[in-house]
């Protein structure tokens, strides 16, 4: 990826350009030191003048009004703030008329932003005050007092706090009194600019220490640059959060959100002021020191699947080229090139104005759609649809561009949608909220409406990054994430009813990514590199988990590296310098997964045989008793050595009916509910009570014995024969109760067990036919 900058031979202003913000995608206003403003046409590269200010008014920030808000266009959309160095700010329209001009600062103003919502203005000055004003510039309350000049300031991303500068420090302070303020030194020299993304909740600084560095919102460093030649004089974030741009003296630098530099041009343009993403996203601006103001598109953004490799070579072209037959296909579009995607066989590319999806297998027919809003921010696919997200909404949409959905909940913002907030999967949309963000919503794909009973699903902490996984069946579909502990978490997504169990299978998790074609997950853990082979073994035998599992070092991938994607059986790992790293994992894994999903457990067995590997036994072990497959879960536990678990099998092979096998195959599990559930709908109270009895469940079962007018005395004759084993005495007042006057006798306890057995047998013999098309539902 680089910039493709333009300047032209002569500056159009007299003096410095102070600052630049874009109106749409294709128009620029500048303001200068020689007190004009101008207005740029990127599609008729004309420049006309707007206004001339009067002759004490020198600007210094400009900030449009926000154009849509949650998908509204505003009617106010037609206006920006200007600060000046006579101490006011100016609401001025788009023809250049001054709406108002209102003192707000002793000495300049250094700097003033709208916030998301377009309801208030933060202003900041030479004076060290932040103050903040009403859309109409009625000051509503001076949020802070520093005793050193504020140079630059910023909103968070919920348009609820403010991060500003204070010499060396960055400091950000909620608008609510009496909130904690955050402050922290950043920089060894004083901070010039600022900025903070509301996609990525990222923020940035320049000072003139001469770095830039990137911090998240608790004020933890993520990446710091080395010392350039000049100090820093601007930075800011493109509108996704995915790239940021950084201009210096003569120096203009395109990054990663992670901090690494992409591209580097040294254009003739004396220190870089000011730099403003256009709407898109696809180009910035900058406010140069000599009176230009500098172009820069970026292009050469690079796609990668399987055996293609797309390029955008130029705004409206891209080229496609298969690396194994060096066959190159060039791709042409009416409007210019937003956003693109590349997965699953197909090829999403948003324009300004229609979507356009191209098959991996014909790249000459396009399927094309015109879209609704415009600028999409973000594109995800999974096997048989795609996801666009824009101003207005989020929409589901097939391969042959049928809108399938278009889900909603209250107070979605889409503009802050990224692929670590968003999953998507065959069946299945997850979104992480951005106003509570220990919550995800689920959303069935097809339709567009909540999941199971409509509850979201709810975490104990805040939570960072999620992750569907991609095949299987819908009823069980997973739902892995990381929260703000760096916990990596695995849960089940339908939830009828019944909560299932969040369960924690990872620590010093900070990257996930499941497999494109077997559910496998893979993540970095610290200084390990982790493959979950069959993350859904904490549900069917947690001791198991550990064996699944393979671990590399990662330690060679330096710190904060990022998984890209995990295609077959290879993993894309991003290093915190930019480099890619190709990993192979075993291909075996995917295999056993194809075998058990066509319940092919003869091949599955020889597979394993063939490969000697105790972890793809221990994930047969898993998959078998997962399908109820007790002889294939036989074979595989007596491989890995887990006796105790192969005389279990044994034993439930050996019990007389199903009800019974399928109640202790639950069991094995742990789902001890389900399995008394099943007992007591097949009639088999005894069972039900004597699972209770040797899992020492001593009140339920009581319970049910009581419940059911049945081995009341057996419940109490083992429980006696537990007390007495211990030397205890029984303090329960409910067993001491029905011990009152009901004598055990063991004998007549015995025969009773024996009557419920043979009884069982009867029934099991009588009816096999309609007992064996019993199944389980969990």
């Amino acid at each position: 990826m680089r910039l493709k900058t333009s300047l032209l031979k002569e500056p159009k202003h007299k003096e410095l350009v102070s600052c630049v913000g874009w109106t749409t995608a294709d128009e620029l206003y500048s303001c200068s030191d020689d007190h004009h403003i101008m207005k740029w046409n990127l599609l008729t590269s004309e420049t006309t003048q707007v206004v001339k200010l009067p002759d004490d008014i020198y600007p210094i920030d400009l900030h449009w009004f926000p154009k849509t808000i949650g998908g509204k266009k505003q009617s106010q959309a037609e206006s920006f703030v200007l600060t000046s160095s006579d101490g006011k700010f100016h609401l001025i329209t788009k023809t250049g008329r001054v709406e108002k001009s209102i003192e707000a600062h002793c000495g300049a103003v250094l700097a003033g932003r709208w916030n998301y919502e377009g309801t208030a203005l933060v202003t900041v000055g030479e004076d060290g005050q932040i103050k903040i004003w009403s859309k109409s510039g009625m000051l509503r309350s001076t949020l802070a007092q520093q005793g050193t000049p504020v140079y630059s300031v910023a909103w968070g991303p919920d348009s609820e706090k403010v991060l500003y500068s204070s010499g060396k420090q960055l400091i950000i302070k909620p608008l609510q009194p009496n909130a904690k303020v955050l402050q922290w030194k950043a920089h060894d020299g004083v901070i010039l600019k600022l900025d903070w993304n509301s996609v990525n909740d990222l923020i940035l600084s320049a000072g003139e220490d001469c770095k830039y560095k990137v911090w998240d919102s608790y004020g933890r460093l993520l990446y710091s640059s080395q010392p350039h030649d000049y100090p820093i004089t601007s930075v800011a974030w493109a509108p996704d959060g995915e790239l940021f741009a950084v201009g210096s003296f003569h120096t203009l630098r395109l990054c990663d959100k992670t901090g690494w530099s992409y591209a580097l041009e040294k254009p003739n343009t004396g220190s870089i002021f000011n730099i403003a993403w256009s709407i898109d996203g696809t180009q910035i601006a900058g406010a140069c020191g000599n009176g230009h103001v500098i172009f820069a598109h970026v292009v050469e953004q690079r796609w990668e699947w399987k055996n293609f490799e797309i390029t955008l070579t130029k705004r409206r072209t891209m080229e496609v080229r298969n690396v194994i037959n060096d066959a190159v296909d060039l791709l042409e579009f009416r409007d210019r090139v937003i956003k693109a995607s590349l997965n699953y066989g197909h090829l999403v590319v948003s324009t300004s104005l229609q979507c356009y999806v191209f098959s991996t297998k014909n790249w000459n027919t396009p399927l094309i759609f015109d879209l609704k809003e415009g600028t999409v921010s973000l594109i995800l696919q999974a096997e048989r649809h795609f996801l666009l997200t824009d101003g207005g909404g989020i929409y589901l949409y097939s391969y042959e561009g049928r809108l399938i959905s278009s889900p909603k909940f209250p107070g979605m913002r889409t503009d802050i949608l990224n692929a670590q907030t968003v999953s998507l999967s065959n069946d299945t949309l997850a979104i992480k909220d951005k106003t509570d963000e220990k919550v995800i919503y689920l959303f069935e794909a097809m339709s567009g409406k909540p999941l199971g009973d409509g509850k979201p699903l709810t975490h104990k902490t805040e939570i960072t990054e999620i992750a569907l996984d991609q095949k299987g069946l819908t009823n069980e579909r997973k739902i892995a994430f990381i929260d703000k502990n760096r916990d990596l978490y695995i849960t089940s997504v339908k939830r009828f009813g019944k909560e299932q169990k969040v369960i924690k299978i990872g620590t010093m998790a900070h990257t996930l990514a499941w497999n494109d074609t077997s559910n496998i997950l893979c993540g970095l853990q610290d200084t390990r590199f982790s493959v979950w082979y069959y993350p859904n073994t904490v549900y069917v035998d947690k001791d198991l988990l550990p064996k699944t599992l393979y671990e590399k070092d990662a330690s060679e991938f330096s710190k904060n590296p990022q998984i890209v994607c995990f295609v077959g059986n290879q993993v894309t790992i991003r290093r915190a310098d930019g480099s890619l790293i190709l990993l192979n994992i075993s291909p075996y894994p995917a295999i056993l997964h194809e075998y058990v999903s066509s319940s092919k457990w003869e091949d599955a067995v020889r597979l394993c045989r063939f490969v000697k590997d105790q972890t793809m036994w221990a994930c047969l072990a898993a998959m078998a008793v997962a399908n109820k497959d007790m002889t294939t879960a036989e074979i595989a536990y007596a491989s890995i050595g887990d006796i105790d678990k192969v005389q279990y099998i044994n034993s439930i092979k050996e019990l007389p009916s199903k009800e019974s096998r399928m109640a202790h195959i639950l069991l094995f599990s742990g789902n001890v509910q389900d399995a008394e559930m099943l007992l007591l709908q097949a009639g088999l109270t005894y069972q039900a009570i004597q699972i209770n009895i040797n899992l020492y469940n001593w009140d339920r079962a009581l319970e049910l014995a009581v419940k059911h007018k049945t081995h009341v005395d057996t419940v109490l004759g083992y429980r006696q024969k537990f007390l007495e084993d211990f030397g205890k005495k029984e303090t329960n007042k409910r067993f001491l109760q029905y011990a009152e006057g009901l004598e055990v006798d063991w004998d007549k306890i015995k025969a009773k067990i024996e009557m419920e057995i043979a009884k069982e047998r009867e029934r099991a013999a009588a009816t096999p036919a309609v007992r064996a098309s019993v199944t389980v539902q969990h």
